[in-house]
């Protein structure tokens, strides 16, 4: 398998508060399209060039894998977002909570250099913000 990740898909108890909560996180997105269809209301994200987030209702992905709708979990999985610096980790944490956020863990120094935080979106997903100098990203 290449690896050609182009969205990461978030399931959502309301969709309409998911795009408020992003776009206060400044994510740009057209809103909500596919409410026409039944389980086609999406509203897609652009996170970086050939990548998209993709926010969804949980029952529409329930129908559409044909899995029951299971309990979600935070400590599934969690979204990184590296940044350039500490102090623009406490920014971002600052404005995730501005918009909904829980803090979870509060940005701190690490061990191994880092500085990382982590909050829950409104629905549960675990975001960690990271300022790691071995991985700086290249904007």
């Amino acid at each position: 398998m290449k690896p050609r990740l182009s969205v990461l898909t978030l399931c959502v108890d309301d969709l309409e508060r998911a795009v408020r909560f992003y776009r206060a996180l400044n994510l740009d997105t057209p809103g909500i399209t596919g409410q026409e269809f039944e389980h086609g209301a999406v509203a897609f994200f652009d996170l970086q060039p050939g990548l998209k987030l993709a926010v969804w209702p949980r029952k529409s992905l329930s129908h559409d894998s044909g899995l029951p709708l299971g309990r979600p979990s935070a400590t599934e999985m969690s979204l990184g977002h590296n940044v350039s610096s500490a102090e623009e980790v406490d920014a971002v944490m600052k404005q995730a909570a501005e918009a909904g956020a829980t803090v979870v863990k509060a940005a701190q120094k690490t061990f191994w250099g880092g500085y990382p935080g982590y909050f829950q979106d409104p629905d549960g997903h675990l975001w960690e913000v990271v300022f790691n100098p071995q991985m700086l990203p290249s904007d």
